[in-house]
């Protein structure tokens, strides 16, 4: 691969076809990895090679998105409703109307992140206080951060700065670090850049000494040897969580590195390094289906995707990520411009999250976190244990009449697999 230092990004495409044939290979490639990397999530290896040998497909008869997919929508439908007037108000309105307030039903599948978010929502806190909880450095903000990438095409830092406005409501620090990178790496991507400029745009918009781009770091710079490297060069053995943002993120572009970009290639390596196997190979699939467009997508991968279920947010049940895709790009007549969509393009219950013509002039920029751990956090357990097993998340109440933060899914397993 060649040298990332100092590598600009590339200018935005002036091709609408080619600008929107990356797009939906981004988002539908988000789907896909979602999809097969969702029965590997909290494994490690060997527990994948004991079930299935080497994942080279789908391991379920109806493989299906997870809440990774889910919140791309959302936050998709959020972008295409606002574009670059997008507000920390707008964000935290959306996800009271479309979450917070509405009866959630088993919420299945949702990260420790956005469960401690929904607990400080429902308290009546705001951002960027709501993001202020023991989960904030969660891969949450970068597995929904493919569609920033869509919408600011060639725009790495415009993506970097919109997401972290998403952001604010839900994760801190290295949360809102490992989000950036994506949507910056997805932007480039979407402007034809290679890999390795792919990879320069990431880490362009996150700190230097951050943990984010540390682990990114030693990613890519073993990639050429395969993935038990990546996985070697980035995860901290023994450690619980695998929803943890530096490691995920740096997984998922090691993942790319590995490949240069092909997307089968780089989504079957991140599903099968294990870890939070749905989130890392989403990524991936983002980053690659963004760099060779949707005709890069195996189609029987691509066919098992359909419209979200709404397992995990019943709002957005019967919407497509390549509806979500179309959104994101201008089209005859425009269907975004001037930071604002027209009404008309929008989904009919998505019209009325509100006014459509309001553009401060100046969106306010995201304030990052001022500490950089070195450290992974301490993880507190949760005080319950889920009654699923596979992922999900119990519905339990506690003694206060608010649900504890427990949870399978990305709550992580012990891994002990050997890292050298």
């Amino acid at each position: 691969m060649a040298s990332i230092a100092c590598t600009p990004p590339a200018a935005a495409p002036g091709d609408a076809a080619g600008l929107r044939e990356r797009a939906r290979g981004a988002l539908l490639g988000l789907a896909v990895g979602d999809a097969l990397g969702a029965p590997a999530e909290n494994l490690k290896p060997s527990e994948i090679r004991a079930r299935w040998g080497r994942i080279t497909g789908y391991v379920t008869e109806t493989p299906s998105g997870t809440d990774d997919t889910e919140y791309a929508i959302f936050s998709g439908l959020l972008l295409a409703r606002h574009g670059s007037a997008l507000t920390p108000a707008h964000v935290e309105a959306a996800w009271h109307e479309w979450i917070a307030d509405r009866a959630e039903g088993p919420f299945r599948g949702a990260g420790f992140s956005e469960r401690g978010t929904l607990e400080n929502l429902r308290r009546g806190l705001a951002a960027p206080i709501s993001a202020q909880h023991r989960h904030a450095w969660s891969d949450g903000l970068a597995m929904r951060a493919a569609p920033f990438g869509v919408f600011a095409a060639g725009r790495p830092a415009e993506a970097a700065r919109l997401v972290a406005i998403d952001g604010l409501v839900s994760h801190e620090g290295e949360g809102i670090y490992g989000g950036q990178a994506v949507a910056a790496g997805v932007a480039a991507a979407m402007a034809g850049a290679s890999p390795a400029v792919v990879i320069a745009s990431a880490l362009a918009v996150v700190p230097e000494d951050s943990w984010t781009a540390r682990s990114l770091r030693r990613a890519v710079t073993v990639a050429h040897r395969g993935e038990r490297a990546v996985r070697s060069a980035v995860v901290i053995g023994g450690y619980p969580w695998t929803d943890l943002a530096p490691e995920a993120v740096a997984l998922a572009f090691g993942a790319y590195a590995a490949a240069d970009g092909d997307f089968r290639e780089a989504v079957l390596t991140a599903v099968n390094m294990g870890r939070d196997a749905d989130t890392t190979a989403a990524v991936a699939g983002a980053l690659s289906g963004a760099t060779q467009g949707i005709s890069a997508i195996p189609p029987d991968w691509a066919s098992a995707i359909g419209p979200a279920r709404g397992r995990c947010l019943p709002s957005m049940a019967g919407h497509h990520i390549l509806d979500v895709a179309e959104l994101l790009v201008p089209g005859e007549g425009g269907k975004w411009g001037a930071g604002v969509v027209r009404p008309d393009s929008l989904p009919e219950d998505v019209r009325g999250l509100g006014p459509t013509t309001s553009q401060p002039t100046e969106p306010p920029t995201p304030r990052p976190a001022t500490s950089h751990p070195t450290e992974p956090p301490t993880p507190r357990p949760a005080t319950s244990q889920p009654t699923e097993s596979g992922g999900g998340w119990a519905k339990v109440r506690g003694s206060r009449g608010r649900s504890p933060l427990v949870g399978a899914g990305n709550s992580g397993h012990q891994d002990s697999e050997p890292v050298s």
